[in-house]
């Protein structure tokens, strides 16, 4: 299957944080590539102005059906809530 749009979350999380924040990445990866319908990958970037997740998916519309699902609104959202010195920057892009 072949990538056709990502979910982009932008955050910043200060560097005291980041630890925790990578803890979460680590512990729901697999779950969103293994339980989230279209998902296809999922990537950490880090650099010294913010922390991004690239998650890659099959369509658009399983992108923004990802915000709604019981994974990010009860389980991922809440544990990197704490970690957020300000909130995120979530985007959707598809790919031309």
């Amino acid at each position: 299957m072949e990538v056709k749009a990502y979910l982009e979350a932008i955050m910043t999380i200060d560097p005291e944080n980041r630890p925790a924040a990578a803890e979460v990445y680590a512990a729901y990866r697999q779950p969103f590539l293994d339980d989230i319908e279209g998902a296809l990958t999922k990537e950490l970037l880090v650099r010294d102005e913010d922390v991004q997740v690239i998650h890659g998916f099959d369509s658009v519309e399983h992108a923004a059906a990802y915000l709604q699902s019981e994974l990010f609104t009860q389980k991922v959202a809440p544990a990197l809530a704490p970690t957020w010195a300000a909130d995120p920057d979530v985007r959707i892009y598809a790919v031309a």
